[in-house]
């Protein structure tokens, strides 16, 4: 099985910023790291592969990306919501890859080792792999190969829910709340890896 990482780095992020003006990704963590790239990172370090897809004003955040190492393309279609972006990012990965790790750019508390234990869920044979932690279900989730046409399906600001709701789901115990935690609000900024 060939897996990708794929981070989703193409939202605007309006309940951040509602004027539009800054763009949450580039906001810097209290470790200095922008929300993107410690959100880079942690998928970096579990995967050897992570496609990036940004949208098309982004040139800042797919620079970023690049200096990394993560492989970006540029959805033209961001805007109209994550299916578009997600839809477009597995095209791109085709036909190398045939499983995929979906994270978020603005989920910059996710650790390594919960990437990696997805990443072997799925290597097992997991459908679909989602992390747990106390009974509560989280992001980033894992996508194997019978979900391909339905993720090139997605559109519009549907993401991938629906998909994970009709499917079978291999629940993965994490000791994460990064898997809860996203940059939404400039609070969130302040809020350290591993407190409650």
């Amino acid at each position: 099985m060939a897996l990708v990482g794929i981070l989703l780095a193409a939202g605007r992020g309006r309940r951040f910023d509602p004027s539009g003006a800054r763009n949450k990704l580039l906001q810097t963590l209290p470790g200095g790291a922008t929300v993107v790239a410690a959100s880079a990172r942690a998928l970096l370090a579990a995967l050897p592969k992570v496609i990036a897809v940004v949208g098309p004003a982004d040139s800042v955040v797919a620079a970023q990306l690049k200096a990394l190492g993560c492989e970006v393309t540029v959805c033209q279609e961001a805007d109209t919501g994550m299916g578009a972006s997600l839809a477009h990012a597995i095209s791109h990965s085709l036909p190398a890859a045939d499983a995929w790790l979906i994270a978020l750019g603005d989920m910059p508390y996710v650790r390594p080792s919960t990437y990696a234990a997805l990443a072997a869920a799925l290597n097992a044979g997991a459908g679909i792999a989602a992390p747990v932690m106390a009974g509560r279900r989280g992001n980033p989730v894992g996508f194997g190969a019978a979900h391909l046409s339905a993720l090139l399906a997605l559109t519009g600001d549907e993401g991938a829910r629906r998909i994970v709701k009709s499917a079978p789901v291999t629940e993965v115990e994490v000791a994460d709340a990064g898997i809860f935690r996203d940059v939404d609000t400039p609070a969130d900024l302040l809020i350290r890896p591993d407190s409650g």
